[in-house]
């Protein structure tokens, strides 16, 4: 740390480095533990903040609420930016108009309940409990990407979910600094207008980006393919910054530019992916990790059991409520319905937050924090885990389907063509298919097979099998028609289109 306003020396500065690296290296290595125990990994990172911290074994004193704020602001752009990245648009369009639903009604309902438990049960007053109500009904993007992408749900509800959690930070960001605003609260009409115009700015300042920005990518060959996953992430940050510049929500424009940018088919897309993926994990790391750092552990001693009260009304009535009341437009199963309920995932989002009232010095802000702070731990600690376990007892769960296929595109420019780069996974059904069986539209032909680490040219009886790479050359007027079909076959077979099995064409995407 700086202190008092001098200047790092060389050597505090490899200090600094030196503790970063060793809290990143234990942050990876806690990757393996979440993903073998179930345990969404911020738990994990806010324990390794909480043992660094000033009640720790690092001594570290960390209070600036104001900084924390704003790391984590950039760390959600960068997570939403990632999540938006690996949205389908094929499973997301079917449920928008619910997730849209979960994401206005489903958030009103909530804070209105949440707030309602907050007053009654704790005593907090109207200004504090509206305030956690807000605070507490935005799921986080962070933690439903991380835990649903692990659970083998139907596209339906994996969807919806992770479109509603892209969808509802815009709003509850809102409603926090509305609440967080000294003076008298605004009428509930002005906060309903207030809302629908920032969403309608940052949705659509969102969606142009990231049109432009898949136009501007497709059309423009760039000098070296580690080019593209910058271009892509500095697009969506784009989308937010311009959003937010606009006066609209700047969150919901990244997500739906980066999703635009998801389903634009661009070159490179498997290092593009790559590259968000890491950058997601080192936000997440990073934010988690800060925001375990500003927390003071014995404090959390008083409002350990009205956190759990205000827990137990989020999870058990008004999480619930809000679902059932959202989707009432909707024939969704009852079992879905009550999934999405137990799904609705809190994470760093509503401790981020909770930082807004901090830095606006709301009276009894700190209570608000270490409230909202215990809630997220247990209540996540308690729904991550047993997700899994209902989605079973549901009936919920999906079979094993054919993997897909691992497509790159690379650009041949003064070729007017693309040469596809084709990984055939384990479980792709294009296991066993002649060369010729592909039927690929004319102009495209598979120049090139890669097995076992030995390279052949290939002859139209060559049977292809799991673990092969494909090179495949295409001109540029059949390149997304060859693709759909190398989709199509992955999927269904050498009888892909002969037996009901769709062409791939729509809302595919490049995928590693």
């Amino acid at each position: 740390m700086r202190g008092k306003g001098r200047p790092l020396t060389v050597h505090q500065l490899n200090e600094l480095l030196l503790i970063c690296s060793l809290v990143l290296l234990v942050a990876v290595a806690a990757v393996r533990v979440s993903s073998r125990s179930g345990l969404p990994s911020l738990l994990l990172y806010l324990g390794i903040g909480v043992g660094i911290g000033q009640d720790g074994i690092g001594g570290v004193a960390f209070d600036n609420a104001e900084l924390t704020q704003v790391i984590g602001y950039a760390a959600l752009v960068v997570i939403l930016a990632e999540g938006g990245l690996g949205t389908k648009w094929k499973e997301v369009r079917p449920v928008l108009p619910a997730a849209v639903m979960l994401s206005l009604v489903g958030v009103a309902v909530s804070v209105g309940v949440t707030a309602a438990g907050a007053h009654y049960l704790v005593g907090l007053e109207w200004r504090q409990s509206l305030i956690i109500g807000a605070v507490v009904s935005s799921t986080d993007a962070a933690a439903v990407f991380s835990v649903l992408r692990r659970v083998p749900l139907p596209s339906r509800v994996t969807g919806a979910l992770e479109a509603e959690s892209g969808f509802n930070d815009a709003p509850v960001v809102i409603l926090v600094v509305a609440f967080s605003t000294a003076g008298p609260v605004d009428e509930w009409y002005a906060l309903l207008g207030k809302i629908a115009m920032e969403l309608a700015i940052g949705a659509a300042i969102g969606l142009a980006v990231g049109w432009l920005g898949a136009y501007g990518l497709r059309h423009v060959a760039l000098p070296a393919s580690g080019l593209y996953p910058i271009a892509v992430m500095a697009i969506a940050v784009v989308a937010y910054a311009a959003g937010a510049m606009a006066h609209g929500s700047g969150f919901l424009a990244v997500y739906l530019a980066a999703m635009v940018l998801g389903n634009a088919r661009l070159p490179h897309w498997p290092a593009t992916r790559g590259f968000a993926d890491g950058l997601g994990w080192i936000a997440q790391i990073g934010m988690f990790v800060l925001l375990g750092l500003l927390v003071t552990p014995h404090e959390l001693i008083a409002d350990f059991w009205p956190a759990v009260m205000v827990g137990l009304v989020l999870t058990m009535v008004a999480r619930p409520l809000s679902v059932f009341v959202s989707l009432l437009p909707f024939r969704l199963p009852w079992q879905e319905k009550a999934l999405m309920s137990w799904a609705g995932l809190r994470g760093a989002v509503p401790i981020i937050l909770a930082t807004i009232p901090m830095v606006a010095q709301v009276e009894g802000s700190d209570r608000i924090f270490n409230i909202v702070f215990v809630l997220v731990v247990v209540y996540t600690l308690a729904q991550g885990p047993t997700l899994p376990w209902l989605a079973r007892k549901l009936n919920l769960g999906v079979p094993d389907t054919a993997a897909d296929l691992g497509i790159e595109s690379a650009p041949l420019e003064r070729l007017r063509g693309h040469l596809l780069s084709v990984a055939i996974p384990q479980k792709s059904k294009m296991h066993g298919v002649e060369v010729s069986e592909l039927r690929l539209p004319p102009g495209a032909a598979v120049t090139l097979v890669v097995r076992e680490g030995k390279s052949f040219v290939p002859g139209p009886a060559t049977v292809l099998r799991r673990g092969d790479e494909l090179l495949v050359v295409a001109t540029d007027p059949v390149r997304d028609a060859a693709e759909a079909r190398l989709r199509a076959v992955g999927q269904g077979g050498k009888l892909a289109g002969w037996l009901g099995t769709g062409t791939g064409g729509n809302g595919l995407r490049n995928s590693g």
